[in-house]
């Protein structure tokens, strides 16, 4: 396990920068050249995703609404319960700043992403309606830039895995129950093996019924979870209202501190918040065009503008309360990382019940996750052979959860960071090639809104 961990962090020091430039630069790119679209637009892409201008005849399997909630289920999770913990953990309160940053970013990459998943959606082989970058890839770039495509298939069999959210729900479990090694008399290491085997069996449950029940329970599940956690957040942030000020505070001033003693330095604390900001809402990652491009619409861009609420929601809103009550609990100065850092300020915040309550929060999050993160993985098997094969990919998902439970966190966040950098590559290449024809499609949408 030590050789692979090695490996796994020599490999993400060699493959960061060009994923910086790609993710960063490329999307300040967008932004711009959006002439800031996405957010001067941002209540008319909530009125889309309350279903205001929704088609009941447009092709695709899902609504846009639903789109939007599995994708979310797939972000909003524990990216941000522990993967804030984590990013604090590495690199102070200020890494939380450049967590917002690349947010903001990322909204105006989903805008652009998202409407390619439409713009250029395709058929698999057993003729159902596909989209997400392999497609916007071959059928925007042509046939030409079809290994583009392959290589993001290939890097999304292990992007797409459940396994930092199997470890860190089994982390979860661990630290709050406690069980003791008489129950049963089974060892920690057995009971992690439990846990893995068990969320395994439920997953299977779902995953193995396709789209359609994936986005059903998705969207049953998401917005009740979000707003369970928002609560908890808000009545912590409500007994403790003297410190929110002095925790955004430090946030910003840790932001600049040019002598941080964070690895890498400032640039070290810039690549933190970006790589998990980018864990935390995937912009640039490709993952949510798959999701998107199963809309029901015929418009591209009211979908792209749907999509770029996601980051909105994931980061900007749910990411920050997390890292408020991280700060203001004193967690952050502990040694701990990844969830147990989270459970221990909610412990402290909300009368020795907070972690309690949060197991519950973690256990909707993790399996909603869960159920989402496997379609993404079949779409990429999917298109590197076909559709029967692609199905597959569900058996090795389920899997590696189990294994996952008794990883450690250090193994599964550098596999998947790994395998994030250099699926952003091949998806931005694509992106910003193609901005164009969204700018186009952009401008007759609106110009037909302010008409009609």
């Amino acid at each position: 396990m030590d050789a692979i961990n090695d490996f796994l962090v020599s490999a993400n020091n060699i493959v960061n920068w060009p994923m910086f430039f790609m993710l960063i630069g490329g999307g300040l790119f967008l932004v711009f050249y959006s002439k800031f679209l996405p957010y001067r637009y941002f209540g008319h892409a909530i009125a889309i995703t309350a279903g205001k201008y929704d088609d009941k005849n447009a092709k695709g399997d899902v609504s846009s609404f639903q789109a939007l909630s599995a994708a979310v289920a797939a972000t909003v999770g524990l990216g941000n319960i522990s993967g804030v913990a984590i990013a604090i953990h590495y690199g102070g309160p200020g890494v939380v700043f450049w967590i917002w940053m690349t947010a903001l970013i990322g909204m105006g990459i989903k805008f652009y992403s998202c409407s390619l998943s439409v713009m250029f959606r395709g058929t698999d082989s057993e003729g159902h309606l596909q989209g997400g970058p392999m497609y916007y890839i071959t059928k925007g770039l042509g046939e030409r830039a079809r290994p583009l495509a392959v290589f993001f298939a290939i890097c999304g069999l292990f992007g797409f895995l459940g396994v930092f959210t199997a470890n860190q729900f089994t982390e979860t479990f661990m630290s709050v129950i406690e069980p003791s090694s008489t129950i049963y008399e089974m060892s920690e290491l057995n009971w992690k093996w439990t846990i893995g085997i068990a969320l395994a069996i439920i997953t299977s449950l779902v995953i193995f019924g396709g789209l359609s029940k994936i986005a059903k329970v998705a969207s049953a599940i998401v917005p009740f979870m979000v707003a369970v956690y928002l609560i908890a957040v808000v009545v912590v942030m409500t007994l403790n209202a003297s410190q929110i000020i002095p925790s955004l505070k430090m946030i910003i001033t840790e932001a600049w501190n040019f002598k941080t003693m964070v690895a890498g330095g400032f640039w070290g604390l810039v690549m933190i918040g970006i790589k998990r900001a980018m864990f935390s809402n995937e912009a640039g990652l490709g993952s949510a065009p798959m999701y998107h491009g199963q809309s029901k619409t015929d418009n591209p861009i009211k979908e792209g503008l749907v999509a770029m609420l996601g980051p909105f929601i994931d980061t900007i809103l749910v990411c920050t309360f997390t890292a408020v009550v991280i700060i203001l609990s004193g967690a952050y100065l502990e040694d701990a990382n990844g969830i147990v850092m989270t459970l221990s300020a909610f412990e402290k915040t909300l009368f020795g019940y907070g972690d309690d309550l949060l197991m519950i929060i973690v256990t909707a999050f993790a399996l909603s996750t869960l159920f989402t993160y496997s379609y993404y993985g079949v779409k990429s098997l999917s298109f590197l052979t076909n559709a029967k094969i692609g199905k597959l990919y569900n058996v090795y998902f389920v899997i590696t959860i189990v294994f996952a439970a008794v990883a450690s966190v250090e193994l599964v966040t550098h596999l998947i960071d790994l395998s994030y950098a250099l699926m952003v590559i091949p998806n931005m290449i694509a992106v910003l090639l193609l901005a164009p024809k969204v700018n186009q499609a952009a401008k007759e949408y609106f110009k037909n809104l302010k008409n009609g």
